[in-house]
């Protein structure tokens, strides 16, 4: 496929296609299903019912808790970390009193459905989640006239703060209605702000472009590097604004970088496989780049779901004797699925089942049908906290490049994503040696390149222990980088980032890896960004510097044509 040329519009108008019918208007909902959520429900009455004692030990915990909510209430609780009460003023009574018993109610009332007896581990997760959801509505720092911080704006503006409140709702509202309407910040425009280091199209086939960026010095290390992004969102995460792109970083320590930009799919691609994403991603750029440099050894980092796609091709590529690979990079990306966190509520047979007939109908999963359930994970943050902030204190939105980055979303093959979330996700096939790639299993054992990988304290996508798990899975060269931030901020960390730091700590070939906890006891800590040590990690397993390989025939200048399909 050849992509049509087109000005560099002003991203972020996202028009999320309304489906109707059935099953879209239980995506659109919430992640949740009902259906889903019923069978966790009713087992928690069935075997509360069926403990009289545990619910009289449950209702006299309440009592007694409700006591102490009394008597200490009124007192600063600074050992609680909850960035709602952050403000001093939740510190001082009557506010002291609102959010200490708030949180002694959240304590008591998640600690009941997961310790109700008989009740299985999943359903006992998920309508703690579930209640957990509803409580965060009641939140004191959600109703203006416990709020202190709400309040004290009241009084000091007179009360303008709700009139730009309820501006804002209407601008909310209309964008609702309208999805054309959705407007992003105006000062981040690709391939002016923001995916503006210089390189050229290089590749183009109907999943990918690949770019290859111009040297910016005299002289780069023999092997190039290949990065291979996630495909749910654009590729520009590693490229943002020119002080944070990683990839001018990696270009300015003197490599060779070339970078997929994957095709946002329609309903075209709705057969499109998971091993298509290997065969005319990962191995189609691994081909160009060879031919284009001559190199005989190639780097490749792999972000998220394109690191668990370049974990199987890695593994694909030493079944079948190819050692192309010079190293194996990985970051926030999952190859054990066992423990991925609170996403796993989301993902069992049931609501899978409804999710193929949605995607089936309509070829492809739509990012605001995608949206949910990450909202849920983080809804203090992404949801509560942005009301109180734009609706109660009025105060204008606030966009970085980060979050513009955010809002161009693109969407998943009904084929591809089906396999990922059934195989990798909810039966863990890659893990656990079943999963094929090329139409045999593949095993990540197989691997020894030696593997970089970076994990995120903060992260509500692929948990920092999901991805450490990676020790397990390999025999070889494993060091592990754990960043601070979350899944997002935490791998966009540029040098001279405030209030950046990272754990580092290396297990040799052979050796027994620590445990998750002995890691974090034992590795050492360092401030700043991990990126300056997975580049010196890079140069010593690279090559002397030598001439640059010179640039491939251009298509089209970078960031491409693919990053501005909507």
């Amino acid at each position: 496929m050849s992509g049509k040329e087109s000005a560099a519009p002003k991203f972020g108008v996202v028009e999320a296609k309304r489906e109707t019918g059935p099953w879209s208007e239980d995506i659109a909902v919430g992640p949740l299903s009902p259906a889903a959520l019923g069978p966790a429900v009713a087992d928690l009455a069935e075997h509360a019912a069926a403990a009289p004692d545990y619910v009289a030990d449950v209702a006299q915990a309440a009592v007694q808790q409700g006591l102490r909510s009394f008597e200490n209430g009124w007192r600063p609780s600074p050992e609680k970390d909850d960035h709602r009460f952050v403000d001093p003023a939740w510190q001082v009574p009557p506010f002291s009193y609102f959010a200490n018993n708030f949180l002694l109610i959240e304590d008591w009332l998640n600690s009941a459905i997961l310790h109700t007896p008989g009740v299985s581990e999943r359903h006992a997760k998920l309508a703690a989640f579930a209640a957990r959801q509803w409580l965060d509505a009641f939140s004191p720092s959600n109703l203006p006239w416990t709020n202190p911080e709400v309040l004290r704006a009241t009084v000091r503006e007179g009360g303008m703060n709700f009139v730009r409140g309820f501006s804002h709702w209407l601008e909310d509202l209309h964008r609702e209605v309208d999805p054309k309407a959705v407007l992003a910040a105006d000062e981040f425009v690709v391939g002016r702000d923001v995916a503006v280091t210089p390189g050229k199209v290089v590749l183009r086939n109907d999943l990918i472009e690949l770019i290859q960026y111009a040297p910016q010095t005299s002289q780069t290390r023999p092997e190039p590097l290949l990065i291979v992004p996630a495909w749910i969102m654009k590729y520009y995460i590693l490229d943002l604004s020119p002080h944070n792109s990683f990839i001018r970083f990696l270009v300015g320590r003197g490599y060779t970088v070339f970078c997929v930009s994957w095709r946002n799919p329609g309903p075209e691609l709705a057969e499109t496989s998971f091993d298509d994403y290997r065969r005319l991603g990962v191995m189609a750029a691994l081909e160009a780049v060879s031919t284009l440099t001559g190199a005989r050894k190639i780097h490749a980092l792999g972000y998220c779901l394109g690191g668990t796609l370049l974990s199987v091709a890695a593994a694909a590529m030493a079944r079948d004797g190819d050692d192309r690979l010079a190293s194996v990079g990985l970051l926030a990306a999952q190859t054990d699925f066992t423990e991925p966190g609170e996403l796993q509520i989301f993902i069992d047979e049931t609501q899978l089942d409804q999710l193929d007939r949605l995607m089936a109908r309509q070829g492809y999963l739509d990012s605001s049908q995608m949206a949910g359930a990450f909202s849920m994970l983080r809804a203090r943050d992404l949801i509560w906290s942005r009301m109180v902030r734009s609706y109660l204190l009025g105060e204008p939105s606030q966009t970085n490049d980060l979050m513009a980055w955010n809002a161009d979303a693109t969407r998943m093959p009904y084929r591809m994503h089906s396999t990922y979330l059934r195989s990798l996700f909810l039966h863990n096939d890659l893990a656990e040696g079943r999963f094929e790639a090329g139409g045999k299993p593949v095993r990540l054992d197989a691997v020894r390149a030696p593997i970089f990988a970076v994990g995120t304290e903060a992260d509500h996508v692929a948990p920092w222990r999901s991805v450490y798990k990676i020790h397990d899975l390999v025999r070889g060269d494993v060091t592990f980088a754990l960043a601070s931030g979350g899944h997002n901020g935490g791998i966009v960390s540029e040098p001279g980032h405030r209030h950046r730091s990272y754990r580092l700590h290396r297990r040799a070939p052979g050796r027994k890896p620590l445990s998750s906890r002995a890691y974090f006891a034992r590795a050492e800590v360092h401030q700043d960004s991990w990126w300056p040590a997975y580049a010196d990690w890079l140069d010593s397993h690279s090559g002397a510097f030598t001439a640059p390989p010179p640039m491939g025939k251009a298509l089209c200048d970078a960031p491409g044509t693919y990053v501005f399909e909507r």
